[in-house]
């Protein structure tokens, strides 16, 4: 299996994440330190479903050392909004393992709502794994 992390498939996600925004198919941003601009993670915006379901998913990934320092749950919450207002989506959509707790505390912290578990969700690793759905409305973020 390639390596994800390799500069070639980092090149190939950045050329992705595009076409994504061209096509209205996706939205990525990128974590850094204000001050030494040190990449931390980044927040994923894919499936973005216009017409009458205005919804999009969302995933994110923080660098271990990064992990838990509130840096995710900053970004998240100040990009919702942005998310609402500005790209006019009405649902935004996640979903975790359900042995990530860290990840579940984080989703119901920033204002999602556990909605059910989705048998064989995605496929990691070659293995189907059943995940935990949250969705968050623009009505619970922005008044």
């Amino acid at each position: 299996m390639p390596d994800s992390l390799s500069k070639g498939n980092f090149k190939a996600r950045l050329r992705r994440y595009s076409r994504d925004v061209r096509d209205d198919g996706g939205q990525a941003f990128f974590l850094f330190l204000r001050d030494s601009h040190q990449l931390v993670g980044g927040i994923t915006l894919n499936n973005i479903r216009r017409g009458v379901a205005q919804t999009g998913t969302l995933g994110y990934w923080t660098g271990e050392r990064f992990a838990r320092q509130g840096y995710m749950f900053e970004a998240l919450t100040g990009l919702l909004p942005v998310l609402f207002d500005e790209f006019g989506l009405r649902r935004v959509e996640a979903a975790c393992l359900p042995a990530n707790i860290s990840s579940s505390n984080l989703l119901e912290k920033v204002g999602f709502t556990h909605e059910g578990l989705a048998r064989e969700y995605l496929c990691i690793n070659g293995v189907w794994h059943d995940h935990l759905l949250y969705a968050v409305l623009k009505a619970d973020i922005v008044p």
